[in-house]
């Protein structure tokens, strides 16, 4: 008896050892069930939770973003992950806080889809490198206001351009050059760095609201017309409605028509481009028994009274002093009735250069407008002049180093010889040295047809497409109008 009491004792013992090693067993598996089902759980909703895996397009955030075929986001939700809308819209935020073309790279990730908004640029890393250099954009810390803008060297930034040329209704056939079949981008994507500071990038908004009220006038030859394009094409990218934008004489823009006054409606300012090859008048005169065309060096182009009153005036002239009959000087140049039988190009210049000083000095209150006079933008003709088979069609990338030549050179010192000698304040805006960089930047062969509807065989090695190295001077200019505003 007592030996079965013991067994079932024994018995009984190791059935609640076997309960009590099946139950910690239980535990520990369910405690290590429920610490490994949290690890792998997410914190937040996995349709927030949203990782971008593509570099964004644009090295530096862009202030004004481009009008582009615009890939968005909409109502991300458990059922459906990535709503795509692939309609183009204009971007709401015209303030400039992000990258148009970012977005565009990332949504195009996520969808799936090709890129297809902006070309993209398979660009030769060794030769672009070499240019950027290996120095920091930050430059050595001084400021804006002490920083030589016009020495630098150019950048490769896939966040350029600031516009294209099919989002711009601006630009005119011989700088459209997207536009005329050029097949390469890669002259769009280049930014300017001065040696010495980081220069803002343009915020086209603010630049609207530095001209608020007021009038922006470009005077001068073609060349200025392409800065005036350019600066249209950099402010309609902010403007909310681009039907209040409009040509106060209802003009379209063709190269025919040289005058232009556009209003932009909710800023109650006008952008004006007045065209005057020489800055002083053109004429005729009796040489002989001929009327020959003249060039009245000692009177202002009769325009001029279209330019007073102006809030910005952006003057300019050099490219037509650079022709035959200029430079030649036989019968051409005028003073009073006298016609001089020859007379020294450079020796005219400067004439011509104090006749405008003096009229701004006697018309122009310094109180109310800013003048600039814009330096000469250098030509790249290789092979022989614009008429005798010059041409600059190889160029795809900046030039290494460059100087500029002895006529420009020049032209720019006696331009800021009298400038020094005015009364009237007068900022030297200079852009050659950047410029002369810039080989690949003109429309060479894809600067459109003539009016007769053909090509004529000439290259464009004198102007710039657009977008292009215009918008860099026109960021220079933004640059002088906000250091008068914060210095004043």
């Amino acid at each position: 008896m007592l030996m079965e009491r013991q067994k079932s004792f024994t018995v009984k013992s190791t059935s609640f050892v076997a309960l009590s090693l099946a139950i910690s067993s239980s535990l520990v598996f369910f405690t290590v069930f429920s610490l490994w089902a949290l690890s792998s759980t997410p914190l937040v909703p996995p349709e927030i939770n949203l990782r971008f895996n593509s570099t964004p397009i644009a090295p530096v955030s862009s202030p004004n973003p481009i009008v582009t075929p615009h890939f968005t986001t909409r109502n991300i939700s458990s059922k459906t992950p990535f709503l795509i809308d692939t309609h183009i819209t204009k971007p709401d935020n015209t303030s400039g806080s992000s990258s148009a073309q970012g977005a565009v790279r990332r949504n195009q990730v996520l969808s799936g889809k090709p890129r297809s908004a902006v070309p993209e640029i398979k660009k030769p890393s060794d030769e672009i490198g070499a240019l950027n250099g290996q120095k920091g954009d930050e430059g050595d810390g001084i400021s804006l206001r002490h920083c030589d803008l016009g020495k630098g060297r150019w950048v490769y930034d896939e966040s350029y351009p600031l516009y294209t040329n099919w989002s711009c209704p601006f630009i005119d056939e011989g700088f459209n050059c997207g536009g005329n079949g050029r097949p390469d981008v890669g002259y769009m994507k280049w930014r300017w760095q001065p040696h010495d500071c980081r220069i803002p990038r343009f915020n086209a908004t603010e630049m609207l609201e530095l001209i608020r009220g007021k009038r922006l006038v470009f005077v001068g030859d073609s060349i200025n017309r392409n800065q005036w394009e350019s600066m249209m094409c950099m402010l309609i990218g902010a403007v909310k409605d681009p039907k209040k934008v409009y040509e106060t004489h209802r003009r379209r823009i063709t190269k025919e028509n040289g005058n232009y006054c556009f209003r932009f409606v909710d800023y109650q300012c006008t952008v004006e481009y007045y065209v005057t090859h020489f800055l002083v008048h053109e004429s005729k005169a009796r040489v002989g028994q001929k009327r020959v065309p003249t060039l009245r060096i000692d009177a202002i182009d009769r325009g001029s009274s279209r330019w007073r009153g102006a809030d910005i005036l952006v003057f300019n002239t050099a490219h037509w002093w650079s022709h035959y009959k200029t430079k030649a000087g036989v019968n051409y140049y005028q003073e009073g009735n006298q016609v001089h039988p020859k007379l020294d190009v450079s020796t005219a210049f400067r004439k011509a250069l104090t006749t405008w000083a003096s009229w701004v000095d006697k018309r122009i209150n310094p109180r109310k407008t800013r003048v600039f006079f814009r330096s000469s933008a250098p030509s790249h003709f290789s092979g022989g002049e614009w008429n005798s088979g010059g041409h600059c069609r190889e160029a795809k990338l900046p030039l290494n180093s460059t100087s500029s030549s002895g006529y420009t050179f020049e032209k720019n010192s006696i331009v800021e010889e009298v400038v020094k000698s005015m009364r009237t304040p007068v900022t030297f805006l200079n852009i050659t040295g950047l410029s002369s960089y810039r080989i690949d930047a003109h429309p060479s062969a894809f600067g459109g047809r003539s009016r007769k509807g053909r090509s004529s065989g000439i290259e464009d090695c004198s102007h710039w497409c657009l977008p292009g190295v215009p918008d860099t001077w026109n960021e220079l200019l933004y640059i002088h109008l906000q250091r008068h505003r914060n210095y004043q």
